[in-house]
């Protein structure tokens, strides 16, 4: 979106959700497993009782950045008099301490592996009560969790994983204490792909020796880390796998039954896309992945990692196998039954009846969400004459706005405006594929075998449609009438040409990010080429890939184009009208505000001034500070052009803030209270609302 920006889990747009991150190191199983006598095309194993193994959890989620003024945003204290559990503590000392903040993994029906979360900041001095945090892991899923939430750090996603565990100088120290029931010890232990150095780990152990009960014992969970555990040897007390398992060649870590093409990846990149219609055999544990069928790892990954976790919410089949990529070679590329089971797995080439089963589950699937869609409605509409209803003709972002001038007209929105502007409906994006003898080429791509299996292709295809869409000829008549109306309702204003879909906005969908706009249009032509670029974006990689996942039908989505007034702005953002760190406080808003257009912050570039505004005291509590000196405005030929600025003053006043979000409080109760991703704008003291969607928390 052009107008503002995503809140910070959402900078880089849904792509987030699809991109996949991989340390460069080569992992190797944490104890060494005989290879199962399998034939190569079909096996189903069972192992011998009580032969399993410990995992450990070091799923780092996404913490990142000391606050500018370096100060500890920390939450609660921990010793506050309250009933309330701690969220975490800045000591352990006593197993009754313990087992109050760790929560339980069980693998298998006899081994438990009670375990909790520890983030040691470094920025912090020693000796210091805010330095170790041993977080209430019956609370928080993931560090980064717990980080948001008490305000350690508020950057997430990719930047993080690479400052806080593939570099040495490093704020944070993540990492997982666990009861070792098998030998009666406590480990410390870090996330497999963690590069921390042999200093971290002495750092570790002292740090965490002041301040836990019992003795500690470092776990190494990588071939690398079982390399930096020998320079400690002497230094730091060592237990390795291999002393708390008995040698194995499987585990279930999602006990799941499914059908896919069996492929083979050896490392995950930024390049590598997973379809997902494949159960993958992975030569090196990946760190995360999108929608797939199943997976298998050659070499041992804790099964709390994160890939592990994202498998199971997904009802994935998940094992380690060792050498599956040998084994199983010759299934490559082919249709395969895969079931794991705590006792086995079977692995082999799936029967017909099975494949055409799998295939009509997922059709099934999309059946079920089917945007609705009026197809004959061709009248060019003003968004004051629209309601939220009217999304099965202009789509969700062009009805909403709709809304909101009815609300605003009733006086439930107040000191708010939304530009003026008008919508095309789905209508004339039918008429033009028609036209231009382009739903053939659609029905065929949509049921083309090598498009739905084969990901490489498939953005190929997608990009050669956009490709014909844009260079299609629009209906003389229907391009006078979109003319017209412009200069009858805008003038020579510049104009945004906007994206709004009948797919955005679902129930637990959001179609933030997926679909293009284009700013600042002022030239009757560029606005026909604009319309199709709008147009085209439907059949974008990105956006193709998240309705697949979903389960949307992509014949049934349909784009209707927003050409709305132009705002220069001086700041831009977007807020949400509850706190993303801090689950539990559903009650404040959140708002992410940068000077001029919101353009490169959408894309993730840059950090925006961040605020939490409290309703009931009317407090703005300062987050981070943008330190940009150049901001984006419009260039008067047209798009939007880079200009300096001064870094000495902040976005957004505390009185501005508060009008914003009581003006976004307002909104939500016009949506029936449902919690709102607005994208906003100001010029001086006015604030426009450019657009409004159900927040959807991934």
């Amino acid at each position: 979106m052009f107008f503002g920006f995503p809140i910070p889990h959402l900078l880089c747009g849904f792509c987030a959700f699809f991109c996949v991150f991989a340390a460069n190191q080569v992992f190797s199983p944490a104890l060494s497993i005989a290879a199962p006598n399998t034939p190569a095309l079909q096996a189903s194993t069972r192992n011998v009782p009580g032969q399993t193994l410990a995992g450990q959890n070091l799923a780092g989620q996404n913490l990142a950045r000391q606050n500018p003024a370096g100060q500890n945003l920390a939450g609660q204290n921990p010793a506050r008099k309250t009933k309330e559990p701690p969220r975490w503590r800045p000591r352990i000392d006593s197993r009754v301490e313990f087992d109050s903040l760790a929560r339980i993994y069980y693998q298998g029906r006899f081994y438990a592996l009670p375990h909790l979360m520890f983030v040691i900041d470094r920025a912090a001095k020693e000796g210091a009560g805010d330095r170790v945090y041993y977080v209430n892991s019956k609370r928080y899923s993931f560090h980064g969790e717990f980080a948001n939430a008490n305000y350690l750090t508020l950057e997430r996603g990719r930047e993080f994983i690479r400052r806080n565990y593939l570099e040495a100088n490093r704020r944070f120290i993540l990492g997982t204490i666990a009861w070792q029931t098998k030998v009666g010890k406590f480990t410390f232990e870090f996330w497999e792909g963690d590069l921390a150095t042999a200093e971290i780990v002495r750092e570790t152990y002292r740090t965490l020796s002041k301040s836990f009960f019992a003795p500690l014992y470092f776990k190494p969970n990588s071939a690398r880390q079982e390399e930096v555990s020998e320079q400690i040897d002497g230094d730091v007390p060592r237990l390795r796998p291999s002393e708390i398992n008995t040698p194995g060649d499987y585990m279930a870590l999602n006990a799941a039954t499914a059908v896919g093409v069996l492929r083979i990846v050896d490392r995950m990149t930024d390049e590598t896309i997973i379809d997902r219609n494949e159960v993958v055999i992975f030569r090196e544990p990946p760190i995360s992945l999108t929608p797939l069928q199943g997976v298998i790892t050659t070499t041992f990954s804790t099964p709390l990692a994160h890939a592990n976790l994202l498998a199971k919410g997904w009802g994935a089949p998940n094992a380690y196998i060792k050498d599956a990529d040998r084994l199983f070679a010759p299934l490559k590329g082919r249709f395969v039954y895969f079931e794991t089971r705590e006792d086995g797995y079977t692995l082999r080439p799936a029967d017909t009846n099975e494949t055409l089963e799998a295939g009509r589950r997922l059709a099934k699937r999309s059946d079920l969400l089917t945007p609705e869609a009026d197809l004959e409605f061709k009248q060019l509409t003003e968004l004051k004459d629209q309601r939220k209803r009217d999304a099965k003709r202009f789509g969700a972002k062009s009805a909403n706005l709709g809304e909101i001038i009815h609300a605003a007209r009733a006086g439930a929105v107040r000191d708010v405006i939304v530009p003026a502007g008008f919508a095309i409906p789905f209508f004339h994006y039918t008429r033009f594929i028609e036209e231009n003898n382009l739903e053939e080429t659609i029905v065929e791509m949509l049921g083309n075998d090598r498009f739905n299996h084969d990901p490489v292709y498939r953005k190929q295809r997608l990009a050669e449609l956009r490709a014909k869409i844009q260079q299609g000829r629009m209906n003389e008549e229907f391009v006078r009438a979109v003319i017209a109306r412009r200069h009858e309702l805008l003038g020579d204003k510049g104009v945004f040409v906007r994206s709004s879909t009948n797919s955005e906005d679902l129930p637990n969908f959001s179609g933030a990010g997926l679909y293009t706009s284009v700013p600042n249009v002022r030239d009757d032509n560029a606005l026909v080429e604009a319309i199709k670029t709008v147009w085209a974006s439907l059949w974008n990689y990105e956006a193709y890939e998240a309705r697949e996942s979903f389960g949307i039908n992509h014949s049934a989505v349909y784009p209707a184009v927003l050409i709305q007034e132009g705002i220069n702005a001086e700041a831009a953002g977007v807020l949400i009208t509850t706190d993303p760190f801090d689950r539990e406080d559903r009650r404040s808003v959140y708002v992410n505000a940068k000077r001029g257009l919101g353009i490169r912050v959408v894309e993730g570039r840059r950090v925006p001034e961040q605020l939490i505004f409290n309703p009931r005291t009317g407090a703005v509590r300062v987050l981070t500070r943008s330190g940009e000196d150049t901001m984006l405005t419009f260039d008067e030929r047209g798009g939007v052009r880079e200009i300096k600025i001064s870094t000495d003053r902040r976005v957004l006043t505390d009185a501005v803030v508060r009008r914003l979000a009581r003006a976004a409080l307002q909104i939500e109760r016009a949506f029936g209270g449902r919690d709102q991703d607005i994208e906003w704008i100001t010029i001086g003291n006015q604030i426009y609302i450019v657009q409004s969607r159900p927040y959807v928390e991934k």
